[in-house]
């Protein structure tokens, strides 16, 4: 039986894509007489970690959101575990909830939730709980249990969850922006089945000379292969020191995507492929 994981607990909004490709996988994959099961961990490393060390087949895990751009633990980490191969891509529409037990806004002191949704609600939080102190957590329902013991504490989460765990909505939808989306990558050490029509991949530059990050990028210009994101993150070795993570708009089995890859090659210092895709809204 497949089994897949996630950044628990039960709730979050990783969960709700877990549960979006759980009702896609019979389609995905016929020949599977059973349907997955769903794993809760504590951190998107972890989740990542156990499908990268086969306690686990699959990782579903948050990449992109809409508001805040690339999720630098997800970056990171499959920077790390670099065998580990995207599947498929999944788009979640993301509405946030403030929940809490305080009968008005101006009774709450605190507010709990993972740092993009707090991120992605600040204006919000800022006009109509400014007297509220901000506590990251580990996911979006963390906070939920501490905040079903005090009436001066809420958390930012979805509605799902306040129904899961019984407790009162005092506002929602609270995101600075009604187009609130983020994208998850299911993650797993075996290619992807499907051909795809996203392929992405990260590379650190060569260092210390001219045009190490513009000939890259000019591969793709030459062959007119579109790309649809780039990001930088650290190298951690050094400061000044990055990794660009791409993805472009073709599948990796595509000659002119292959003569892009063997041209990149010469031009990097490292060079990771994480497999094409397709994009499941």
């Amino acid at each position: 039986m497949t089994a897949i994981a996630y950044l628990g607990p039960s709730g979050t909004y990783a969960e709700a894509a877990a549960l979006k490709y759980q009702a896609l996988y019979p389609h995905l994959h016929p020949e599977s007489k059973t349907s997955p099961i769903l794993c809760p961990y504590p951190s998107i490393p972890k989740a990542i970690q156990a499908a990268a060390l086969k306690e686990v087949d699959l990782a579903i895990v948050p990449v992109e959101n809409s508001i805040q751009g690339g999720v630098t633990m997800t970056l990171d980490s499959l920077w790390q575990w670099h065998q580990l191969q995207i599947q498929q891509a999944l788009v979640l529409p993301i509405e946030h909830a403030l929940i809490t037990q305080a009968k008005t806004l101006a009774d709450i002191k605190v507010v709990y939730s993972h740092p993009q949704a707090l991120a992605q609600c600040q204006h919000w939080l800022e006009e109509f709980v400014p007297q509220a102190q901000l506590v990251p957590t580990d996911s979006t329902t963390e906070g939920l249990e501490v905040v079903s013991t005090d009436s001066t504490l809420a958390a930012i989460a979805s509605q799902r969850a306040a129904e899961m765990y019984k407790l009162p909505t005092l506002a929602c939808p609270i995101n600075d922006h009604p187009d609130n989306c983020t994208r998850f990558w299911v993650l797993g050490l075996t290619p992807p089945t499907t051909k795809g029509s996203h392929t992405s991949l990260a590379f650190s530059a060569q260092r210390n000379l001219p045009g190490a990050l513009v000939k890259p990028l000019s591969v793709f210009a030459d062959l007119g292969i579109n790309l649809s994101r780039i990001e930088s993150r650290p190298t951690k070795r050094s400061l000044g020191d990055y990794v660009f993570f791409i993805d472009i708009e073709a599948s990796v089995e595509q000659p002119f995507v292959q003569e892009a890859l063997q041209d990149l090659v010469p031009l990097t210092e490292t060079l990771r492929i994480f497999g094409s895709y397709s994009i499941a809204d």
